[in-house]
């Protein structure tokens, strides 16, 4: 007997934001927020830099820009040294986390290149993880292994800039406040904040093992002697990065520099928050905002200066270890299929 049963029409297709699974649709809407939220501090930024930037004299930015000293240059150029170095700490713990024995100068050049090229072009879960799935792909490593390091990297920087933020808010919470036109309670509040979420993160994989989910990828958090140094590599860092700028500033500023990177560390979460390449033109109107009351022509040649050190020259190097890299395979490839095999090597009659 033929069966008569109908046959059964096939699902709707999704096509709607109401046909999503709840969680999905409240993703999207946090992701559409926070999107419209960065073009507008992005948008706000511009705004204020251009009404500061707007009344300065070229000739006189011209002069600030030229007036540095080789020894600030020369110092600038150091701890850019330093900071970048300290950068390739961040995946030597995350390599080791993730029980993986890489050489240091590939974990160096991984690093390094991700980080120069992240800081200029912005999108760094993006580009950094690119570059560095591009340089450990070669050692046999996954892309969900690279995207675990790049986020415990990540982590490693955000726990750095805390525990700084915190002791420059809690121990000079009066300059800050006198800088960035606030309550010292409310900066000390800031900090001990800060200082809580630092403690509670430490306790918190102190107790146990520790794993996160991300995209489906299992990671297993450092547990507590790893963070400490975590912390303590991005808080150097964090210090190396803000004395770059801090050195070129002019002379005459009577700013301490504990006080400064409590401004410089504002500075870049903003700039993070913005997702502007490097977060300029935010970056530098919070500098300038909380620096108003010095003339604007010797800050911004300093913050000029800070981003051809910082930034512009590392991001030109790294192309060059990247390009030397690609062409270092492929003279390594070529050879490879050009080498004759021992099979094919002629046999001598005796």
């Amino acid at each position: 007997m033929n069966d008569m049963r109908p046959i059964p029409a096939p699902p709707p297709e999704i096509t709607s934001a109401e046909a999503l699974h709840p969680k999905e649709r409240r993703s999207r809407r946090f992701a559409w927020i926070g999107m419209v939220g960065s073009l507008l501090l992005f948008g706000a930024s511009l705004v204020v830099l251009w009404h500061i930037v707007s009344g300065i004299d070229v000739n006189e930015l011209r002069s600030a820009f030229t007036a540095a000293s080789l020894r600030q240059i020369g110092l600038a150029i150091l701890f850019t040294a330093v900071s970048y170095s300290l950068l390739t700490c961040y995946d030597a713990i995350a390599l080791r986390q993730l029980k993986l024995h890489i050489p240091y100068r590939t974990t160096a050049l991984a690093s390094f290149t991700s980080y120069a090229v992240s800081f200029t072009l912005g999108f760094p879960l993006l580009t950094a993880g690119t570059v560095r799935y591009w340089i450990y792909s070669s050692k046999g490593i996954s892309a969900g292994r690279v995207a675990s390091l790049t986020v415990i990297a990540g982590v490693t920087f955000w726990l750095g800039m805390a525990l700084v933020l915190a002791s420059s808010m809690i121990r000079q919470a009066d300059e800050v406040a006198s800088l960035i036109y606030t309550n010292i309670w409310i900066n000390q509040l800031v900090g001990l904040v800060a200082a809580a979420l630092v403690v509670a993160y430490l306790v918190w994989v102190s107790i146990k093992r520790r794993a996160v989910k991300i995209q489906g990828w299992r990671l297993d958090l450092p547990g507590f002697r790893l963070t400490v140094a975590q912390m303590l590599i991005g808080a150097v860092d964090v210090c190396a990065g803000a004395a770059v700028l801090f050195v070129l500033l002019p002379g005459g500023h009577n700013i301490s520099f504990e006080t400064f990177v409590a401004i410089y560390i504002f500075a870049v979460m903003l700039g993070v928050a913005s997702h502007a390449p490097g977060g300029l033109g935010v970056f530098e109107a919070t500098i300038l905002l909380a620096l108003s009351s010095y003339p604007r022509e010797p800050i911004l040649g300093a913050l000029l200066l800070y981003r051809l050190c910082y930034y512009l020259v590392p991001f030109v190097v790294a192309l060059a270890f990247l390009g030397a890299y690609e062409i270092r395979n492929r003279i390594r490839s070529m050879r490879g299929k050009f080498k004759p095999e021992e099979d094919d090597e002629p046999i001598l009659e005796k």
